[in-house]
């Protein structure tokens, strides 16, 4: 078995990792905030050091407040990244990358794949894809996964958001214009297992099977944990913000799918496990 460093191991994904890994027979070593710093040269170079395996979860995520404090965000997510991959090429280390849908910027109904250009619409997004293009062009070997809409235990999400709101009040607005596919972080591990295995290389899209809109999640949700409110559907211009979101997240994955030893589970089936 492998020694993996996980970088931002508290994280959402990355604890749900670890605790994958360590019971597949992995050693862990867990770097993140505030002892950890990924822009920092030494506490880098100690976690890449110490494993066979990087898997890069730390970034920058504070979408809005990302168009103001532009020089911290690009120093997490861009420059950051693309040191770690060049660091572990130069001592022949394995690296995983963790992006995101936000690199694209499509408002169709169509799946988007590995192939598709990229188009972000605000600076979170610019930076992560500055961060891939580093990543991809630093010379280590390599995996980038885009993941979207990801929930889990150790984070606030749009389930925690959701869940929050509707003990305050008795009428919800929910966005019906933005399409994607919620993502349990327990399922993303998983597939992160597989292409460790696999020391699979390239660029790969993971979520969730099928789609549906903010609304259709938050009316399931609701459902699940029954919990009686008036949910209403809204356009996400009735929630302006400093940052645009994608309005379609919709993934092709069957790249993924090729390396996967498990089939991945429908969003109602996963979510409706974590719920419970």
């Amino acid at each position: 078995m492998s020694v993996i460093s996980i970088l931002g191991g508290r994280g959402m994904l990355g604890s749900d990792l670890a605790e994958l890994a360590g019971s597949a027979g992995h050693e862990v070593l867990i770097f993140d905030m505030p002892a950890f710093d990924i822009t920092k040269a030494a506490d880098v170079q100690e976690a890449i050091s110490k494993a066979d395996i990087i898997v890069n979860c730390a970034a920058y995520t504070a979408v809005d407040k990302a168009e103001t404090e532009r020089e911290a965000c690009r120093s997490v997510n861009a420059l950051a990244a693309g040191s770690l991959a060049k660091s572990a090429g130069e001592l022949g280390k394995y690296l995983i990358h963790i992006s995101t849908d936000f690199v694209f910027g499509d408002d169709s109904d169509r799946k988007l794949s590995e192939e598709d250009k990229p188009d972000p619409l605000g600076w979170y997004g610019a930076t992560k894809l500055e961060g891939e293009q580093l990543v991809a062009s630093s010379g280590c070997r390599h995996a980038i996964v885009r993941i979207e809409w990801t929930y889990g235990r150790n984070g606030v999400n749009f389930i925690s958001k959701l869940l929050d709101a509707a003990g305050k009040s008795s009428k919800l607005k929910v966005v019906g214009d933005q399409h994607g596919s919620p993502t349990w972080t327990a399922d993303v591990a998983m597939a992160l297992l597989c292409l460790i295995g696999k020391r699979a290389e390239g660029l790969y899209h993971f979520s969730a099977e099928g789609c549906a809109s903010r609304y259709e999640v938050a009316k399931f949700i609701l459902s699940e944990k029954r919990i009686s409110k008036e949910l209403s559907s809204c356009a996400s211009s009735d929630f302006p913000a400093p940052a645009k979101r994608p309005m379609n997240s919709r993934f092709d994955c069957s790249k993924i799918d090729r390396i996967l030893n498990f089939k991945r589970p429908g969003w109602q089936e996963s979510m409706a496990k974590y719920l419970k």
